[in-house]
């Protein structure tokens, strides 16, 4: 997969599929469609290409306790992406839903928690060691002093 390419599709029953345990309807998704920024043309200013999906966490059935507990944590309660890259409004459409997908998807994921280490005396020799090489060769570049 690559960068603006959309994360998942939308499948034949209606449902936007986010992991694999959550699928999202499309009905509860709010859409806006609006023109597009940036350079005209005859086309641009007619056009509505411009898509904004929403996305309500709080009032969703379709997540669980935890899902919308990690959600509202991280996202807040409403989840906006816009999509203006194509000349398309259902090119815009997928690329809105993929990147919703995507966010909700990355919003989702548990992080294992970090159990900071510490360097091996080994590595720490080594360290003392090459500090002890390097204050040598900066001594043999000085000046002799005078006698």
């Amino acid at each position: 997969m690559t960068i603006g390419e959309p994360a998942s599709e939308p499948d034949p029953r209606g449902l936007l599929r986010v992991s694999s345990s959550l699928r999202i309807p499309l009905d509860e998704l709010e859409w806006r469609f609006s023109a597009s920024g940036g350079p005209g043309g005859q086309h641009a200013n007619t056009s509505n290409t411009k898509v904004e999906v929403r996305f309500d966490v709080e009032a969703s059935p379709s997540l669980g306790p935890r899902q919308r507990a990690r959600l509202l944590e991280r996202l807040g309660p409403l989840v906006r992406v816009v999509a203006s890259d194509e000349r398309s409004q259902a090119r815009n459409r997928e690329l809105a839903l993929g990147r919703l997908a995507e966010r909700i998807n990355e919003a989702l994921k548990v992080e294992t928690p970090r159990h900071p280490t510490r360097p091996s005396k080994r590595a720490k020799a080594r360290r003392v060691d090459e500090k002890r090489k390097r204050s040598v060769t900066k001594q043999t570049r000085r000046r002799p002093e005078p006698e």
